[in-house]
């Protein structure tokens, strides 16, 4: 049986840059979906959630999350920082490597070759 892999981010994100380069030379097939221009399905954005925690989903440390208003910042909880990475998928951190029912965040080749099981 063979699992698909999608790769969510940013085209134009350097970290994203480097995970698909990574991925391109070893071999490993996946299917890129960029949710900047393409957007996050609510469903899908809910499994997120529920595999990694709303909070190592959001991105505080972009320059979108900085550029909301303090009101958006302030008191959030999983209903608002899930509202907000809806309304503005810069704020969901990348990339979101998806390979079946497994769910990873952010990259690192040492994580994606243990993944992977490759060298």
């Amino acid at each position: 049986m063979t699992v698909s892999i999608v790769l969510y981010g940013i085209k134009s994100c350097d970290t994203m840059r480097k995970a698909r380069q990574w991925l391109d030379s070893h071999g490993i097939g996946y299917i890129f979906h960029d949710y900047k221009s393409q957007g996050v399905p609510p469903e899908q954005l809910a499994n997120w959630v529920a595999a990694v925690g709303w909070e190592k989903l959001l991105n505080r440390a972009g320059t979108t999350f900085r550029g909301l208003p303090d009101a958006d910042r302030q008191g959030l909880d999983e209903a608002r920082a899930v509202a907000l990475m809806l309304a503005h998928p810069s704020l969901i951190k990348r990339p979101v490597l998806v390979r079946g029912s497994d769910v990873t965040l952010g990259f690192k080749p040492d994580i994606y070759a243990a993944l992977f099981g490759v060298e």
